[in-house]
């Protein structure tokens, strides 16, 4: 499992014309967009949960956890892209759907569990992510 971690300021998802998910204008929060891989498990996910959750890279060096920070969690099978041959990305690293979709709800379940507030995007959906990346602050992290 992959979790690209961005600090915002603000951010939506948009599904048609529909926003799906939030995080309010000048609220600091997180948003973390997910790959699943073949192989990664619910243990996979409630582990990089915690570790999102608990990660001090907030403002002070503080936590989510610390600050009761908002995250938007959405997924993102593309991190998984194979671009070491030839013009087109392979995907084949990529869990199918039916397994992928499981996990990254997971996931946000976790971080509810842990006192979360999460907003997610609409798997297999064709989403407009924006956001205002604060620092800027991206972060990798990986199981």
């Amino acid at each position: 499992m992959r979790v690209l971690v961005q600090r915002v300021t603000a951010a939506r998802v948009t599904v048609g014309d529909e926003v799906v998910g939030r995080i309010d204008p000048a609220t600091q929060g997180l948003v973390a967009l997910v790959g699943v891989t073949v192989g990664d498990t619910e243990t996979t996910a409630k582990t990089l949960a915690d570790k999102l959750w608990r990660l001090r890279i907030l403002d002070g060096e503080r936590s989510a956890a610390d600050l009761e920070a908002p995250i938007l969690v959405v997924s993102q099978f593309t991190l998984y892209a194979d671009t070491s041959k030839g013009r087109r990305p392979s995907w084949s690293a990529a869990a199918p759907g039916r397994l992928a979709e499981p996990l990254v709800d997971q996931f946000a379940s976790a971080l509810r569990e842990l006192g979360a507030t999460v907003g997610t995007g609409r798997f297999g959906a064709h989403m407009r992510v924006e956001l205002v990346n604060d620092g800027p602050v991206t972060l990798m992290l990986e199981s």
